[in-house]
């Protein structure tokens, strides 16, 4: 067995939100920067330019990237030889995402319950996810999710008859219905089968992948490339004003299902597709 402090957990949680809030992962601002060359309008460019220089100053100034810091999401792999010594793992991760927002100096923006709406003060409760795997590390994964583009997500219970058509058409509906509301260029995560509550937490922890980086199964790589192109055919562009780029890669991931379900979600994440990983 392998022991890993508590104290250890909450640190290295409270880095990564300050830091995830702050520098956009290369990849994505790579692909900001590609997408802007794409475009042959000056307006589309324009606005893609100002997105980039916006991540850009976050970084040298070390301020949030955009002034919704989100909901933070932890995604935890957790090996099977590894204990916590110290405290709780579910505690010292609402520690870190404590500590985090305050040092930080990250936006509020949690309430304790969803109708009386009592801000918690702190942006904890954050959402926790964990899953065994062999070995004795822990990979940790935190993702600060915007409420703007988390609006605009949707989950739907398809016909098995609908096939790989009707996946496409509710993921391409989703999109363009979503407007300027999710902040395009876009990232689209898509969880298919599980059930009504498994397909969300597959499109969500789709949203960890690079860009560019496909689905292992062919057929789903294939997919994930004819929705982006359905969607990008749309026109919306960069805040949804026009322009090439609707959506910067689309992620599929899938689960065994029932014979009579088609369980499908859409999680939709603005440009600022904001996620750091570290494995201890």
């Amino acid at each position: 067995m392998r022991s890993i402090a508590a104290d250890k957990i909450i640190n290295t949680v409270e880095k990564m939100l300050i830091n995830s809030c702050i520098d956009l992962p290369e990849d994505v601002k790579n692909a900001l920067r590609l997408a802007k060359e794409k475009e042959t309008d000056a307006s589309p460019k324009k606005i893609l330019d100002c997105i980039i220089q916006n991540a850009e100053i976050a970084r040298e100034k070390n301020i949030p990237i955009c002034q919704d810091t989100g909901i933070t999401t932890v995604f935890v792999e957790l090996g099977a030889d590894v204990v916590v010594d110290g405290g709780l793992l579910n505690d010292a991760i609402q520690q870190g995402i404590r500590q985090g927002t305050e040092k930080g100096y990250l936006r509020r923006s949690i309430v304790s319950d969803p109708l009386q709406r009592k801000n918690t003060g702190d942006n904890t409760p954050g959402i926790i996810y964990i899953f065994p795997v062999a070995g004795d590390k822990m990979k940790i994964t935190v993702v600060p999710k915007g409420g703007g583009c988390e609006n605009m997500s949707r989950s739907t219970m398809l016909k098995p008859a609908d096939g790989k058509e009707g996946v496409k058409k509710f993921v391409v509906e989703t999109v363009f219905n979503s407007g300027g509301n999710a902040c395009p260029p876009m990232v689209i995560g898509i969880g298919l089968g599980g059930d009504f509550s498994y397909a969300p937490l597959l499109a969500k922890k789709s949203l960890v992948r690079k860009i560019g980086e496909r689905n292992q199964n062919t057929f789903y790589s294939k997919l994930e490339i004819e929705i982006l192109e359905e969607i990008n055919k749309n026109g919306q562009g960069a805040q949804a004003l026009g322009g090439s780029t609707t959506a910067l890669d689309v992620f599929i991931e899938t689960a065994p299902c029932h014979i009579a379900s088609l369980p499908v979600s859409v999680c939709i994440n603005c440009h600022a597709a904001r996620h750091k990983s570290i494995v201890l």
